[in-house]
């Protein structure tokens, strides 16, 4: 038979990993080309993942909740007749031990399409493979696949931290791998590498990260690296992935921070640090525009149309930027340039269960108030069923965050990382307020604006915020203005 392996593709511009959140098949189920195999989440958002040819799957090679590198081998996939699995096999060994195939050998036909908990070939799951053999990599069996059970060097890929490379030299890793490191406070000379080539993983990392808070602790309970070399054989019949939660005391409970939740927090962090935020306030009547909400509602050439006051606070922002346009800027560090955008990627902040992302409506300032209706509503419809794409959440240039669906006033939001300006929009009530001389209940609401000090000055911060209040308070100006 004939092995096809299915890499984990990069979902997004310059994505480097992505967990898997659901597998869609198992071992022995028959596959077609461009149906979706599983669904997996990136460091932006969740994507479901077509498999690009036809066969039976022979095995899942990670389990679900397991980070897996851009450009590993997730699946593999049958393509010939059953009958030839013998023959295959047998010819599949010599090739697999081959240095030349050490990259992406053949799927051995004569184990159980499982999911992997005995470990696969780390050649098999790496894009650069160095020259340098690996150390810890077990012998290889009749099959040409390292096997866990024939392994005595088990302990060599425990988690503990003793020096790498026999704590000679340099330690090897990539870039992001460092960084993780040095986020952890792990330094990687003294963590044992598992990678090929003695490279140290994102996996070992992590595995010396939990070993230094538990120090009393004889081995894991859950192996961190589904892909290493060598696996212990008590872990072959226990999930190979971290758990979802870990419970440390009956006090407390540990989540670990990945996916969505851990870039969000990176970028903020970023943003916050890098960006001299200022962030001015405004409040003031919104009466005429909640009464022309409900007139658009009630238009019949509107009709089917989600009409809210977040689409005219919108079509505000919009108008707002063409009479004020320096405030649609980015800073390039750089080049030290700022960048005039003559397009608006309005950001709209969505909480999901994932956690906040921030996808953004392309060419905002060229859509009708039909099409931006459209636009916002397939925006939070993706968004709430978790599939919005890396794509609808680059390039944003400025963002809407609406807080006051929670019942909130107002708040002072972060820049979305590279945008110049954030606009928060508080609860509309009714309160007392002075209209044409007399108290009155009217529909009453603060925005909040967060501003880059460096591309947006006090001045026109102030005229942006007060000119998308006008708006709102006199919503005629939707059309003087445009």
């Amino acid at each position: 038979m004939t092995i096809r392996e299915f890499k984990m593709p990069d979902v997004g511009e310059g994505l480097t990993e992505a967990e898997i959140l659901k597998w869609y098949v198992q071992p022995g189920d028959t596959v077609t080309d461009g149906q979706v195999v599983c669904e997996v989440e990136t460091a932006k958002a969740a994507v479901e993942l077509p498999i690009p040819f036809d066969g039976v799957v022979h095995a899942l090679l990670f389990e679900e909740g397991v980070t897996v590198d851009v450009g590993q081998v997730i699946i593999s996939v049958q393509t010939g007749p059953a009958d030839e699995a013998p023959a295959e096999a047998a010819a599949a060994a010599p090739v697999a031990a081959a240095p030349a195939a050490a990259a992406e050998p053949e799927a051995p036909a004569a184990r159980q399409p499982v999911l992997v908990g005995y470990g696969v070939s780390t050649a098999s799951t790496k894009r650069r493979p160095r020259k340098a053999p690996q150390p810890a990599v077990a012998a290889q069996n009749g099959t040409g696949v390292a096997h866990a059970a024939a392994a005595p060097a088990a302990p060599a890929v425990s988690p503990a931290v003793v020096p790498a490379q026999g704590g000679a030299g340099k330690a090897l890793a990539k870039p992001p791998v460092r960084k993780l490191a040095k986020d952890l406070g792990i330094d990687l000379a003294a963590v044992v590498p598992t990678g090929d080539g003695g490279v140290v993983t994102r996996e070992d990392v992590h595995a010396a990260a939990a070993a230094a808070i538990a120090p009393q602790t004889v081995a894991p309970a859950v192996p961190v690296a589904p892909a290493a070399p060598v696996v212990p054989a008590a872990a072959q019949a226990a999930p190979v992935q971290a758990p979802a939660e870990v419970s440390g005391s009956a006090r407390e409970t540990r989540i670990p921070v990945k996916g969505v939740r851990k870039v969000t927090a990176q970028a903020m962090v970023g943003s916050a640090f890098t960006a001299p935020h200022v962030t001015e306030f405004i409040t003031f009547d919104v009466t005429r525009t909640m009464k022309l909400v409900q007139e658009l509602k009630d238009d019949p050439d509107l009709a089917g149309l989600r009409i809210n006051p977040l689409l005219l606070i919108a079509k505000a922002v919009l108008v707002a930027i063409r009479r004020n346009p320096d405030v649609n800027a980015s800073w390039d560090e750089a080049a030290q340039e700022i960048v005039l955008k003559h397009y608006v990627n309005l950001g709209i902040a969505a909480a999901t269960p994932r956690g906040l992302i921030v996808p953004n409506i392309k060419d905002a300032h060229a859509k009708t108030l039909g099409e931006l209706s459209q636009a916002l509503s397939g925006l939070v419809a993706t968004a709430r069923e978790g599939k919005t794409s890396p794509a609808d959440m680059q390039h944003g240039t400025i963002t809407i965050t609406n807080v006051g669906v929670f019942g909130v006033d107002t708040g002072t939001p972060i820049l979305n990382p590279g945008e110049s300006a954030i606009l928060a929009v508080g609860a509309i009530k009714l309160q007392p307020w002075v209209h044409k001389g007399k108290v009155k209940a009217r529909h009453v609401t603060t925005l909040a604006l967060s501003f880059d000090h460096r591309l947006i000055d006090g001045e026109l911060g102030s005229r942006f915020l007060a000119d998308i209040a006008a708006v709102l308070e006199h919503p005629r100006r939707l059309i003087t203005w445009s």
